[in-house]
């Protein structure tokens, strides 16, 4: 990506270029707010024109994206965000393109969507915001929602298991992959640089506080009193730590089941974050570290560099051009079986 885009390098434009003149019309109160708030600060750190940048969406609350950046977007239909950023990705590998989903419109009707879009590593930057509610239709449970989640389409409590978004992008052996929290500024404004830097499918859960429909979904790990116990900030090179006091790590028992230990000082048998191993049943073990047992991981899971399907279909479309030489389409649609219609 830094090479396409000269990512980190000095840039004129400041936050204010990337915000749009839409009313921005959301519930007061939304998570929404936050995320897009550490989204316009963070594009003019990346030095990509406005003209090379695309954000795509389909539908839902977190689908209204688009219109509040400053830049190209489209706004799709349910579900096909991806198919629709990947046609762009494909014509116009110059632009960076976003692709801004929910828990409903990328893990419902656009799981199918989703989840080829992470398996082809179409070079594209994906956040999904989790707040386990379908928000824009009022209230229903989505595929996040925790079993026994009463809603207006679930009144005696859901009985379905809910997707953990983590898993099921390092499943389709997505390049990276990563989590954040809608209000943690700093945290969040680093995993979107990372995304962005990233050459290949970036995936990013982002926890989304819904006040309207499911307030305090992520108050276990939001709240500061609880937080530290509950949160397992994840850096690379760095040991499994978490607790008020640092004083608890993860590990590996023999059976490669993770278990939380104590340490004192001795971190000698907890694991150390590795971001870039190739394999992806490390990084599977930690997007299933779930409550109440363990705490739930932030920051990147998985960062590989693997072939992006735009370059793929880029190298095969110039070596078909070099072995066969330049097209003809009105010789191909003449040549053939033909026949006419009178």
């Amino acid at each position: 990506m830094s090479e396409a885009f000269g990512i980190g390098g000095p840039s004129k434009l400041t936050r204010k270029d990337f915000i749009s003149d839409q009313d921005i019309r959301w519930c007061p109160g939304c998570g929404d707010y936050a995320i897009l708030a550490q989204m316009q600060k963070v594009m003019p750190e990346l030095g990509v024109p406005r003209e090379k940048v695309v954000f795509v969406s389909g539908i839902g609350c977190s689908s209204r994206f688009p219109y509040y950046m400053n830049t190209y977007g489209f706004h799709t239909i349910h579900g096909r965000a991806p198919a629709v950023a990947t046609g762009i990705k494909i014509t116009r590998p110059d632009l960076m393109v976003w692709v801004i989903t929910g828990d409903g419109d990328g893990l419902s009707i656009g799981g199918n969507h989703l989840i080829h879009t992470m398996r082809r590593n179409v070079d594209l930057k994906i956040l999904l915001f989790n707040n386990r509610i379908y928000g824009l239709t009022k209230g229903q449970y989505s595929p996040t929602s925790e079993q026994g989640k009463k809603t207006k389409s679930t009144p005696l409590g859901s009985v379905d298991r809910p997707f953990n978004p983590l898993s099921v992008a390092i499943g389709a052996e997505a390049t990276f992959v990563a989590r954040s929290i809608d209000i943690d500024s700093a945290h969040l404004q680093y995993v979107l640089r990372r995304a962005a830097e990233h050459k290949g499918t970036a995936f990013v859960e982002i926890y989304q506080n819904c006040n309207v429909f499911n307030d305090g979904a992520w108050e276990s790990v939001t709240d500061k009193a609880s937080k530290s116990d509950r949160l397992l900030v994840l850096e690379h090179g760095k040991p499994l730590i978490f607790g008020k006091e640092r004083k608890k790590g993860i590990r590996i028992r023999p059976d490669m089941s993770p278990e939380v230990i104590e340490i004192d000082g001795d971190t000698s048998g907890v694991l150390i974050h590795d971001e870039t191993r190739p394999q992806e049943g490390y990084h599977f073990m930690l997007s299933r570290l779930t409550a109440p047992d363990f705490p739930q991981p932030i920051g990147v899971l998985r960062a590989v560099r693997e072939p992006t399907y735009d370059e793929l279909v880029t190298e095969q479309g110039r070596a078909a051009v070099h072995q066969r030489g330049d097209g003809d389409l009105v010789k191909l649609l003449h040549s053939g079986e033909t026949w006419v219609v009178s």
